[in-house]
């Protein structure tokens, strides 16, 4: 007996139904093994509604008997994946476990002869190696025998996992956006249907457009948003409104919107319209943003920038500024008068250039210096001006730092000195010419003591020591005399260790010293540097004398530091005569040491015999000194 489902079908019908392979596979599967047994012996009823499932496009599934054994068509047979063909003819249960429960009360209701269907029923198989989630549409009915009983379920599937998951993905994208639009409070959205006159928005726009939200959702005529717009914007919006339709280009304005309460609020408002089957537009959905926020810092940075420039613009100095690599951005009225440049020429690193070019090396390693770490900026150089001539200027510069330290920006100035380094330089000449008048008056009073002792043997020895003085004096004189800052030798000049080293150099012994300073050194000025030089030199010619300085091994020590508002010395004398006791000190050059620290400096001095050398301890008071901090010792 033929196990076809078409007996009676030609050889070449058969063969020809038999291209659909799950067809052939029901006529090759031995369903003699099967609790349906062989096809003959089939109900004619089933055959019937297997030729018609085998026969038809859509995934259909038969679930045969109590047991519920699988026959299906080829569509079916994608739907099962990598199940397919194993699953052909077992029980649905045992072909698909992962859904026994729901298979096995579909098996029940379709012997009951119920019929009913499910959308888009979640199920999760294994189709493809793991277990998914599937969606689909199913609808079961019962299959009807001859005598009415049903002999088992018959599920049409529509898999509807794709639009399912779309669908999900689309719901998820309107949440995320509608929380976004939420979150803002600054963006709502409108659909304006353009045929029939309908504003469909949401409730954030209807608020801002003076409109009931359920009204608004509903959807109004666009006249009702229109009336919220400031009259002064009015006009134009509309205008632009109809551009938009009238050249379907997408549409956007900035305007007022004027609250019940009279507040104004500035938005934009975006749209893109979208053409109907006739081609001309339809629809302009769009959103619109409160930029209200946005425009009050931008005008209040307008106005920051205007009384910037305007501030920067009435100084007498050139101002400009640099981003934090050192780029320069920015220059004032005044770079552009006095330099004589078109605008925007000397940005970058153009403004080098302007130097004169004995100084655009000098300009150029100070400025990376203070680039590289942070310090102010300040230097003099000759700027190139207007009138070819190169003048003088004062640059100088400040680092502006955010809250994390980071330099920003640079804003610097550049002032004109030129006429004050000419006056310095003329006054630096009468300066140096009454210095040197003063030391001829020195000399004169040398040479008028020295003549005087001639005739005055018996005065020679005082008439030594008051040159000597007046020497001192002279050395006073010279060390401090006024200097310009072109002038001002660039070692510490004003120290008292370099007062001391110079009034010591008659001294030196074969080019070396036989006097060291130790300690902090200390600022001096003008009214300090003659008590001082006068006290040293009589200790240094006493020590000549009769002390260290007298004998070829002996040496000075000078120890300076201070001790809050007083400053200390001491001088202590080594490797000279051997002192039995204290002497007696009565002479002019006590008492004019004792003058120098005792009155001028109003300060103390002790003197100790000690047997290796004079001690000598100096208190003074600091701003005897100078007013200025001391200077470390090097």
């Amino acid at each position: 007996m033929p196990k076809s489902l078409f007996p009676a079908a030609s050889a070449e019908a058969r063969a020809r139904l038999e291209q659909d392979p799950t067809l052939k596979l029901i006529n090759d599967f031995d369903w003699s093994t099967n609790p349906l047994g062989p096809i003959p012996d089939w109900p004619e009823s089933l055959k019937g509604a297997v030729r018609l499932m085998m026969v038809a496009s859509t995934p259909m599934v038969m679930m045969v008997g109590e047991r519920g054994i699988l026959i299906y068509n080829n569509a079916y047979a994608d739907f099962a994946g990598n199940r397919h063909p194993e699953i052909f003819g077992m029980p649905a249960i045992e072909a698909w476990p992962e859904i026994g429960d729901f298979n096995r009360d579909n098996i029940e209701r379709g012997l009951r002869r119920e019929s009913w269907s499910l959308r888009d029923q979640e199920l999760i198989l294994n189709r493809h190696g793991q277990l998914e989630s599937g969606w689909m549409d199913l609808h079961y009915s019962p299959i009807a025998d001859a005598d009415g009983q049903s002999l088992g379920t018959l599920c049409i599937v529509h898999e509807t996992t794709d639009r399912v998951l779309a669908e999900k993905s689309l719901a998820r994208s309107e949440e995320r956006l509608s929380l976004a639009l939420d979150g803002s409070g600054l963006v709502g959205t409108w659909d304006w249907d353009i045929h029939n006159d309908i504003v469909t928005a949401d409730d954030r726009f209807a608020s801002m457009y003076n409109l009931d939200p359920l009204r608004a959702g509903l959807g109004v005529p666009i006249a009702e948003f229109m009336a919220a717009i400031h009259p002064d914007d009015f006009d134009r919006v509309n205008a632009q409104i109809e551009v938009a339709l009238r050249d379907a280009t997408p549409f956007r304005s900035e305007y007022r919107l004027v609250a019940t309460d009279g507040t104004i609020r500035w938005v934009i408002a975006s749209g893109s319209p979208r053409r109907g089957p006739d081609g001309a537009p339809s629809r302009l959905p769009g959103v619109v943003v409160d930029v209200t926020e946005q425009r009050r810092i931008s005008e209040a940075l307008a106005e920051s920038e205007l009384r910037f420039r305007t501030l920067a613009d009435t100084m007498p100095q050139m101002v400009w500024s640099t981003l934090p690599d050192g780029f320069h951005d920015y220059y004032n009225k005044r770079w552009y008068e006095f330099t004589g440049v078109p605008e925007g020429s000397t940005d970058g690193e153009g403004w080098n250039g302007m130097f004169h070019p004995d100084d655009q090396e000098r300009a150029r390693q100070v400025w990376r210096h203070s680039l590289e770490t942070g310090e102010p900026y300040q230097i003099e150089y000759r700027l190139r001006h207007r009138s070819g001539e190169y003048r003088w200027t004062l640059g100088r510069a400040l680092p502006i730092r955010d809250a994390g330290g980071q330099i920003i920006r640079w804003f610097g100035t550049c002032t004109d000195i030129h006429e004050t380094r000419l006056a310095a330089q003329e006054r630096d000449l009468v300066a140096q010419e009454l210095s040197h008048r003063i030391k001829n008056i020195f000399a004169v009073l040398t040479g008028i003591i020295s003549l005087s002792a001639r005739s005055r043997p018996e005065v020679k020895g005082f008439a030594d020591e008051l040159r000597q003085r007046i020497y001192a004096l002279g050395e006073a004189h010279d060390f401090l005399r006024p200097h310009s800052h072109i002038s001002r030798p660039p070692e510490n000049q004003g120290s008292l260790k370099s007062l001391i080293e110079r009034l010591m150099q008659p001294y030196r012994a074969d080019g070396e010293g036989r006097l060291a300073f130790h300690g902090d050194d200390a600022e001096i000025d003008d009214g300090a540097a003659t008590p001082l030089a006068l006290l040293f030199h009589e200790l240094g010619t006493n020590a000549a004398k009769y002390g260290a300085l007298s004998t070829p091994g002996g040496r000075v020590d000078i120890t300076g530091h201070p001790d809050g508002e007083r400053y200390h010395l001491t001088w202590k004398e080594h490797g000279g005569p051997t002192i039995g006791g204290d002497a007696e000190l009565s002479g002019f050059g006590s008492r004019l040491i004792a003058l120098s620290i005792e009155g001028q400096l109003r300060g103390r001095m002790e003197r100790i015999w000690e047997p290796d050398g004079l001690r000598v301890e100096i208190d003074l008071p600091t701003d005897a000194l100078r007013r200025s901090a001391r200077l470390p010792l090097n």
